[in-house]
């Protein structure tokens, strides 16, 4: 929740915000296949990121070196620009906007969390989703930019530190579904979805996928296409700038103001939102 102030007539006013969750569909999970039954960009320094050298610095190791996600163009003063496989720094965890500096560029800003991931983390593969749930990875697989044998990793639901393979299925009869295949761990630490053939990576997994189906509905095609994640609200953000929003009709009104629906402007316009307006006398 989001909270914004400006004054307008005398009157002081707040704005928060609320977001809509997801909608499901459904899946299911398949038999082991073998089983009886079946189976860089090193550009220009950002506009808005601080303390920029141009000179590239040594990359460091450990938890503090991200990767992007996703490109990102600086949308406030003090905002990192970067671009999807630039590796940065993180030196300060601060909510959702972290400080951090480009290895590439040396140019210092706050980032969005949500768009980078530790460098040496599984994260950084597309086909990776952390914490996804199989309802959620079903509704993704099953958008409108993903193809027959498009697929995913995720954590499994049901073992601590295992993973599953989520693969989108379908023909023209039937139409498209999506079938789940549990990965397995050997004690030395490989991985499997079939006993007859190991693997001492996922990475190594995907890719023999990719090349054959083995058992599998379908073989590997691309990894799950989604829409880049939604910038999360400023630094500061309990509370937007008013003239960032657009108020549109009133909803209600309690003990702490009025509720309206209102819709943001400039680089994130059209995006809607619940927003209430507290005025304080």
């Amino acid at each position: 929740m989001g909270c914004v102030k400006s004054k307008e007539a005398g009157v002081q006013e707040k704005v928060t915000k609320t977001d809509p969750g997801p909608s499901f569909q459904q899946g299911h999970y398949v038999r082991d296949p073998t089983g009886a039954n079946g189976r860089g960009w090193l550009g220009t320094p950002s506009q808005h990121g601080e303390g920029c050298p141009g000179n590239s610095l040594a990359a460091d190791s450990g938890d503090n070196v991200v990767l992007a996600l996703y490109d990102y163009e600086a949308m406030h003063a003090g905002d990192l620009s970067f671009q999807k496989g630039e590796q940065l720094k993180v030196l300060e965890k601060l909510g959702e906007w972290w400080q951090a500096q480009s290895l590439a560029t040396g140019c210092e800003g706050f980032i969005p969390s949500n768009y980078v991931a530790r460098a040496d983390s599984l994260e950084t593969e597309e086909w990776f989703f952390k914490g996804i749930s199989r309802k959620d990875a079903e509704r993704q697989l099953l958008g409108p930019r993903n193809v027959i044998g498009s697929f995913m990793i995720r954590d499994s639901e049901t073992t601590k530190g295992c993973y599953s393979l989520s693969v989108r299925d379908g023909d023209d009869l039937q139409g498209s579904t999506v079938k789940h295949y549990k990965i397995r761990t050997l004690d030395s630490g490989g991985f499997y979805i079939s006993p007859r053939s190991n693997f001492n990576t996922l990475q190594e997994l995907v890719q023999y996928y990719k090349g054959q189906s083995d058992g599998l509905c379908q073989k590997l095609t691309y990894p799950c296409c989604v829409p880049k994640p939604q910038k999360p609200w400023e630094k500061d953000a309990w509370e937007i700038p008013r003239e960032s929003l657009r108020l549109e009709r009133k909803l209600g009104a309690g003990q702490f103001g009025e509720v309206w629906m209102g819709e943001s402007k400039g680089e994130a316009a059209g995006r809607k939102m619940e927003v209430m307006v507290e005025e304080e006398g």
